[in-house]
């Protein structure tokens, strides 16, 4: 099997700016995939982003840039609007953008202008996207996919968290409900779930992750890296898991095996 992915196929990574969806953007670009980049900064502000994901495509203009909000239904339309008229195809859908409430808060105290925030950010946005797109995917040829990014709060309570919690066990009942209708036209869905990752969202916490960690919190005893989720998404299109769908790929040096509590 090749180690790269064919080329000429495109890639909508949302929330791809910053963290793990930038990572995984500039991943997919040195992939040879034209990249459609997504968040809600300036172009000038995401230009550095942009520009790297094209400098490791290696073709130019191979990857764009589109401010938009996955929240908001022009944001989305938006982002398809970029996608077929500036490349007639979409080949791999990257789930990526996500919110959590500033701070940490007890459940009883979530108020519902916060609570809605998060949803619609992190899972009905997701949701319409991926129904938006759906049909131009289902007409494409070749491998395609559908991959969204997950937590290990899809599973793990966490009653200072509860509205992020709902929206990533929301996302893991939507990669399969994509995963059984979109399956005959070839299209594969799959959740990668990652666990502690160091990134701007973990680092206030940092210290207590830390801690942790050396207390024997994870088999695997070190925190995740954007890149290690990075190669979680190249295994799927690499078409590593070909006769796979629906299936959850975790990300989390083993927290899923020893069920702790963070």
């Amino acid at each position: 099997m090749d180690e790269r992915a064919p080329g000429g196929r495109v890639a909508l990574v949302t929330g791809s700016t910053a963290g793990i969806g930038k990572a995984i953007a500039l991943s997919l670009a040195a992939e040879g995939c034209s990249v459609v980049l997504n968040g809600r900064r300036s172009a000038a502000d995401a230009e550095e982003v942009r520009a790297a994901a094209e400098r490791a495509n290696g073709a130019p203009g191979s990857c764009v840039y589109v401010r938009a909000d996955v929240s908001d239904g022009e944001g989305r339309a938006a982002l398809c609007d970029a996608v077929r008229s500036g490349f007639g195809r979409l080949d791999v859908l990257v789930n990526n953008a996500g919110i959590t409430t500033g701070g940490r808060r007890d459940m009883l105290e979530l108020s519902e202008e916060a609570m809605l925030g998060v949803l619609k950010t992190n899972l009905v946005g997701p949701f319409l996207l991926s129904s938006a797109l759906s049909g131009l995917m289902e007409a494409g040829e070749g491998p395609r996919y559908i991959i969204n990014i997950s937590s290990i709060s899809a599973y793990l309570p966490s009653t200072s968290r509860a509205d992020y919690c709902l929206s990533k066990a929301g996302m893991a009942m939507m990669t399969k409900l994509f995963a059984v209708r979109l399956a005959p036209a070839g299209v594969r869905v799959f959740e990668i779930r990652p666990g502690i990752i160091r990134t701007d969202m973990t680092g206030p916490v940092a210290a207590k992750y830390d801690a942790l960690i050396g207390d024997g919190l994870l088999p695997i005893p070190r925190w995740g890296e954007t890149g290690d989720v990075a190669r979680a998404v190249l295994a799927v299109v690499r078409g590593y898991y070909d006769y796979s769908t629906g299936e959850v790929v975790n990300v989390d040096g083993g927290f899923h095996i020893s069920g702790g509590a963070l």
